[in-house]
């Protein structure tokens, strides 16, 4: 199963270029899927039609859905949600703004994650394509498995070692609704099974981003930062689509000289910040790109030269090797400042801070009694030496 997900700032094209890229996928004869992750939808505007939370036939093997995150809250917390409402409901707040508070920060994402992931892996289709939010709003949705499963996991045996001893007794004393089996169930399947398939799904190297940029400089900032927030968290990313290029015809034209000649310095720009992704270029058209009919054209455009579902580039992904007497990890990192990262190791974790994201990075089972010797960046790529400890002084 391929899955492909778009991003990019807001108002780069990336609901377009994405539909194009569904569009071309089955005209092509692969069994597409595509679905809006975005809480702002906007696929259905894109394709001229109402898209509802289950998917719907556009075209001979192409199908669409627009993820409602309340929907897959039904679907998939169950007796979580329940309990948080009931819990809210005893507190005095009304039914609607109980609902409303029961999406808990983190929970929508998290939601269309589980649909994404459900699809994927229990859908009849070859191709998943992906709407995501802008970029910020993805890093969170990609790196929340990573992030959550370990917060989650804590505090599910906290709860449940509680509830062991307190929850019999409380039940007798206190009117205040306590969670029950059914809960922790729940709880635990989502921490257990569900998080850890969608990490290893988006990890996968069948499953890559693909960021979509125009040739603006601001545009080309934000994308380069999410490159380097991507790669952290061994998130692959397989191309690089910039949109809205002047086709040729229009860039001769005297009144579009300077324009033209502009976006293909940064178009060579794109190029060296992204190697060694493919650029695709996607030409500006004369008016909205919506409907079938005009999708697939773009579509045909885009991939020209490319299978919409092929994997267009494989970067290197996180090493683990010998070093001499030591050990050695090397992590991608592209473009990331060296006066930005902060390594740290506690026990058999790495801990890595760049910029603008955190992530805790699990070692092999032979690095835990090792020591952090060195940690710098050698081109584009985060380098840490371990070594044994020393030992101590009259040690035998």
């Amino acid at each position: 199963m391929r899955i492909v997900l778009y991003t990019g700032k807001g108002g780069v094209g990336k609901t377009t270029t994405a539909a194009a890229t569904a569009v071309c996928a089955a005209a092509r004869g692969r069994r597409t899927l595509i679905l809006s992750a975005d809480a702002a939808h906007s696929l259905g505007d894109v394709f001229e039609r109402r898209l509802g939370p289950t998917p719907k036939s556009l075209a001979p093997r192409l199908d669409a859905l627009e993820v409602d995150a309340r929907y897959e809250m039904n679907q998939h917390w169950g007796s979580i949600r329940d309990y948080l409402v009931a819990l809210m409901r005893h507190q005095g707040i009304e039914e609607l703004v109980a609902e409303e508070l029961a999406l808990l920060p983190g929970a929508e994402e998290l939601s269309t994650l589980l649909a994404v992931e459900q699809y994927a892996r229990a859908g009849p289709y070859d191709f998943v394509v992906v709407d995501c939010a802008p970029t910020g709003s993805t890093l969170r949705l990609l790196t929340l498995p990573d992030v959550a499963h370990g917060a989650l996991q804590l505090l599910l045996r906290v709860q449940q070692a509680l509830a062991a001893v307190v929850t019999p007794v409380a039940r007798h004393v206190v009117s205040v609704p306590l969670p029950d089996a059914a809960v922790f169930s729940d709880a635990n399947k989502l921490v257990y099974r569900r998080l850890r398939a969608l990490r290893q799904r988006i990890t996968d190297r069948d499953s890559s981003v693909r960021i979509v940029v125009t040739p603006e400089r601001m545009v080309i900032d934000e994308a380069q930062r999410s490159f380097t927030d991507f790669a952290l968290f061994e998130i692959p990313c397989d191309a690089v689509v910039m949109n809205r290029l002047l086709p040729e015809a229009a860039a001769s034209e005297a009144y579009f000289h300077d324009w033209g000649r502009l976006q293909e310095e940064r178009r060579h720009e794109v190029e060296a910040l992204f190697d060694p992704l493919p650029v695709l270029p996607a030409p500006l058209q004369r008016d909205e790109v919506t409907g079938l009919e005009r999708l697939a054209a773009h579509g045909e455009e885009i991939f020209a030269d490319a299978e919409p579902d092929a994997i267009l580039c494989s970067a290197p992904r996180v090493e683990f090797r010998r070093d001499g007497p030591g050990y050695r990890l090397d992590l991608p990192l592209p473009h990331a400042r060296a006066t930005d990262l902060e390594v740290t190791k506690l026990d058999d974790e790495l801990l890595i801070r760049t910029a603008s994201r955190r992530r805790s990075l699990k070692l092999p089972r032979g690095f835990a009694p090792l020591s952090l010797a060195t940690a710098r960046m050698e081109a584009n790529r985060l380098v840490v030496r371990f070594d044994r400890p020393a030992a101590e002084p009259g040690a035998p």
